[in-house]
């Protein structure tokens, strides 16, 4: 049995969303790692999709009232949480009015891309980490989930790599399917990114501004790469030429196989 404290962020989880093959994921896995013996926690953003009531989400006062700088602007960080129904596994919810009360993911009704999605990815992958401090919880691996997650491991080789709390942290970036087309103001994006002990040259995988400047940063910066399908449009694939293949891995989503494969893929990555 292992004792691997693991950290899963992503986008979404089942029950409380699902919009994408991550929601599954983010459900099977954590529960598969916990029956191994390892102690988790599951980070997602409190998009306004998901009903508070019915899923019985909470305010964590404790944990809430951080201001999570983004760019000049700070916003205050409110953190909800929850119990998946019929496992031993809570989720905390990263919450803002500003970002995550409107009714919709990352595209509105009418199918357009939200133009402050870099924002509430920032603030998301900040926030995530603050929370962590505040809940005095010190993860060995932090497994990363879809590009809003992206900016996790670049912020924990630097901002935070001297932080007691994450010194001997190790990051995880799974990429999905999950393309857009929408491109970000280069230089306002830079900006809102930084952080301290971020030198203008860490950010280059940024300067397109879109969807590739989030998933090469996410694996320029991960130590272990993660492809959710075999196979991806030729886009990402060209991403994936440009790093190390040793670096980058495909586990076989088979039943009797996937629990130990990501087992093994953990303990190595920590021994």
């Amino acid at each position: 049995m292992s004792k691997l404290r693991v950290l899963y962020v992503a986008t979404e989880i089942n029950p409380f969303l699902q919009t994408s093959e991550v929601a599954d994921f983010v459900r099977r896995l954590p529960q598969a790692m916990q029956e191994r013996g390892m102690e988790i926690r599951i980070l997602v953003p409190r998009f306004g999709l998901i009903n508070e009531r019915k899923n019985r989400l909470h305010e964590v006062v404790r944990l809430s009232g951080i201001n999570i700088a983004v760019g000049d602007e700070e916003k205050p960080l409110i953190i909800k949480v929850a119990s998946i129904p019929n496992a031993k596994l809570q989720v905390y919810f990263i919450d803002n009015e500003d970002y995550f009360h409107r009714k919709s993911v990352f595209f509105d009704k009418d199918n357009r891309f939200h133009p402050d999605n870099d924002e509430r990815a920032i603030f998301f992958c900040k926030g995530v980490l603050e929370t962590v401090k505040k809940l005095g919880w010190s993860p060995d691996i932090v497994h990363c989930n879809d590009w809003m997650t992206s900016l996790i491991p670049m912020y924990l080789k630097t901002t935070y790599k001297n932080d007691p709390m994450f010194k001997n942290t190790k990051s995880v970036f799974t990429v999905y399917n999950s393309f857009f087309t929408h491109k970000f103001d280069e230089q306002d994006l830079l900006e809102k990114v930084k952080m301290m002990d971020i030198e203008d040259g860490m950010l280059s995988y940024l300067k397109t501004a879109d969807y590739s400047a989030f998933i090469r940063t996410g694996m320029a910066y991960a130590d272990v790469v993660l492809k959710a399908e075999e196979r991806f449009n030729d886009k990402l694939t060209q991403l994936f030429a440009e790093f190390d293949e040793k670096k980058i891995n495909y586990i076989e989503p088979n039943e009797e196989t996937f629990s130990d494969s990501y087992y093994n893929l953990y303990n190595e990555l920590f021994s």
